[in-house]
């Protein structure tokens, strides 16, 4: 009996060991950040139909300023998180001074990110890419919402999460209901 036990145990641990090494690897932030990146390239090269010469003068560019986006978007929301922890200190008016900065420089790397893009590509392919990028980011907010977040709609329309229905779902007139 008390080997039986021995080897259950031995499996369970076993089993805990995998599950919290398989875990590590899906909460991996630069993995992540990896993965996403790979996605976004293919999908732009897709979106853009760059040709081999645009290609290599686009990708260099476009990785710099995404480069400077993230550094400036970091800037702007540590000098938010300071804001809003020193709302009520006596250096509120630097703060504030020092979040809409970070806010314009936001502002001043997309101004000098469109010039840039205009110097590399035609000017329709960087309207493409503008277009490309939102369509991306919405389709990377639409596979957070396959995950089963209450109220949110899968991709094939299905309602997820709490189970209840709008009236329209339910085929009843909203004026019917109050």
């Amino acid at each position: 009996m008390k080997k039986i036990i021995s080897v259950f145990l031995a499996l369970v641990l076993v089993s805990a060991f995998a599950f919290a090494q398989n875990q590590n690897k899906k909460r991996d932030p630069e993995q992540w950040r990896e993965k996403v990146r790979a996605e976004q390239v293919a999908f732009l090269t897709s979106e853009l139909d760059l040709t081999e010469a645009e290609a290599q003068a686009f990708w260099p560019v476009y990785n710099s300023v995404q480069d400077k986006r993230r550094d400036a978007f970091k800037a702007s929301s540590e000098a938010f998180k300071a804001l809003k922890t020193g709302i009520d200190g006596e250096d509120v008016s630097a703060l504030l001074d020092k979040y809409i900065a970070a806010k314009k420089a936001c502002e001043a790397i997309d101004e000098e990110a469109l010039a840039s893009f205009k110097s590399v590509l035609p000017v329709q392919k960087v309207a493409k890419l503008y277009l490309a990028e939102e369509k991306f980011r919405h389709q990377q907010i639409g596979k957070f919402g396959k995950g089963g977040r209450p109220g949110e709609r899968s991709g094939d329309g299905e309602r997820r999460g709490n189970g209840r229905r709008s009236p329209q779902e339910r085929g009843l007139n909203a004026e019917a209901e109050i």
